[in-house]
């Protein structure tokens, strides 16, 4: 019988319709995603925290300015990264590699309290190892899945619960840690399971078969099985079409990215200035209770997607199942801790960067839901999703706006609700569900197989303009508060969308022609 997936025998066996690997590769991404976002959550706290509380006390400007270019950089370096694992390293050894110079980074970060350049150094190091590890790890979840295979959508959608989950256990781990421990911990802590998420993908590789092997590895696999290689094919017509098509789609993203990564910057800086986070007897046990809820049942489900993955790899990979068991305990126990420190106290002050949990949050109870849109016959074409993405991250700054538009201009502080946020996060959440994991699914579907790697590094070097001009336009939150009123500011980030929005769906004949049937 013909395998019905890519990879190994095991990688047959299926949870929730999708291969045993994709869930190897969740879990793997999620704790990659659990150090960037609970670094990037605590970052412009800490850069402009009073130095009495041991941060840096810069100004809001300067921090926003140093976010953008680390998460520019961030971005950029994936497509060198996708570059040489297409030509020499392979997709898994670059995104081992990756998440070992990462690790690295995130020792450095934890000992900013020894010298400033240790926080530098380790800023590099998270560039330089994030451009080896997240255009690969993508790669290898498109060649899980066969040519025109329709669940590769709803797999990419499952991956990116994968990617949302960590950032939220990084978030609101690192975060209270950060906000209310010590930032160096903060920093720390995101390294430790950067690394045994390294050791857990490691341990288990061979689950992918040939999927992802070095260049050299895999023709030598191919000449042994003698399968034709197609590495001096040239270009055809439908592939530089389609090639168009992603290069179009990438450029659209740098609208999206460009206000949704608002969240570490000025949407950070809102809710620690301008949002009222302190909760007092009973609104203060009500929080407390919902954050409770919102922390264990997320908790609670990628538990049992765990165990349904030891199932399935029952006497295989015993040590890569070890490490990331432990894993888990270390996440649980720290977790009890977290919620039985809250517990009893007379007032609660929300920490700023909870509120970021929300997106993660809204990912992880959402994406099942969109993947079966996705799989059913209400699926829309790309460029739809793509328009349809743009237009509700746009809604979600109109809450902002409107939110904020009785506060004055130039004032430094205010106490509006919480709940323009919240309703801000969710629509930014439901674009999010529109563009990033279909985007993923569409470069791979798109991009020749021995482009992947190359494109999958455009992508992200879009992203990388993309948050270096979100990171500017947000260190101007001051200048234009002062002159125009925060609600304004805010308004940018609706109207600019949605135009992109509007302009795809008059794009969409035109791309659809080019994708060539994978619409």
């Amino acid at each position: 019988m013909e395998a019905q997936f890519g990879g190994s025998a095991l990688n047959q066996k299926t949870i929730l319709s999708h291969p045993v690997g994709l869930f190897v590769l969740f879990f793997t991404e999620m704790w990659e995603r659990f150090s960037y976002y609970g670094m990037r959550a605590i970052l412009v706290l800490f850069l402009t925290s009073s130095i009495m509380n041991e941060g840096w006390a810069w100004s809001s400007e300067d921090a926003l300015v140093l976010y953008g270019w680390y998460t520019g950089l961030v971005y950029l370096t994936p497509i060198l990264g996708g570059f040489l694992a297409d030509r020499y390293l392979g997709y898994r050894n670059a995104t081992t590699l990756g998440a070992l110079i990462m690790t690295l980074g995130h020792a450095s970060m934890a000992l900013e309290t020894f010298t400033d350049s240790f926080f530098y150094l380790g800023l590099g190091l998270l560039v330089v190892g994030n451009g080896f590890f997240k255009p690969n790890i993508s790669s290898i979840v498109g060649q899980l899945y066969k040519d025109g295979d329709k669940r590769k959508d709803g797999g990419y959608t499952i991956f990116y619960m994968g990617i949302n989950s960590g950032a939220f256990l990084g978030i609101l781990l690192c975060g209270y840690i950060g906000e209310k421990v010590g930032w160096h911990l903060g920093f720390g802590l995101a390294g430790i399971f950067m690394f045994l998420g390294m050791l857990q993908f490691w341990l288990a590789q061979k689950i992918f078969g040939s999927i992802g092997l070095s260049p050299k590895m895999a023709a030598a696999e191919k000449a042994a099985n003698k399968m034709p290689s197609n590495a001096n094919a040239g270009l055809s017509k439908v592939e530089v079409d389609r090639l168009i098509v992603i290069v179009i789609f990438s450029i659209f993203t740098i609208f999206f990215w460009w206000a949704f990564e608002q969240a570490g910057g000025s949407m950070t800086i809102f809710a620690k200035d301008f949002t009222q986070r302190t909760l007092m007897g009973d609104a203060s046990t009500i929080f407390n209770v919902a954050n409770t809820i919102i922390t264990l049942v997320p908790m609670v489900i990628l538990t049992v997607v765990l165990f349904g993955l030891f199932q399935k790899m029952m006497g295989n990979f015993l040590l890569s199942n070890l490490f990331l068991g432990t894993s888990f305990v270390i996440i649980w126990g720290i977790v009890i801790w977290m919620i039985s420190r809250e517990f009893g106290a007379e007032a609660t002050e929300i920490p700023a960067s909870w509120f970021s949990v929300l997106n993660s949050l809204f990912i992880i109870l959402l994406a099942p839901l969109f993947s079966k849109v996705w799989a059913s016959k209400l699926n829309p074409s790309g460029p739809v999703k793509f328009a349809i993405g743009l237009i509700l991250l746009g809604i979600g700054f109109a809450f902002l706006s409107f939110g904020s538009w009785s506060i004055p201009m130039g004032a430094k502080t205010a106490s509006v609700s919480i709940v323009w946020l919240i309703m801000a996060y969710l629509f930014h959440t439901m674009g999010e569900l529109c563009i990033s994991p279909v985007g993923l699914s569409y470069v791979s579907k798109l991009a020749p197989l021995k482009l992947v790697g190359l494109m999958f590094g455009f992508w992200f070097v879009c992203s990388a303009v993309a948050n270096f001009l979100g990171g500017i336009t947000g260190s101007y939150i001051d200048k234009i508060s002062e002159a125009y009123g925060l609600s304004n500011f805010f308004l940018i980030f609706f109207v600019i969308p949605v135009l992109a929005g509007i302009l795809m769906l008059l794009l969409k004949p035109i791309l659809i022609k080019k994708m060539h049937g994978i619409v």
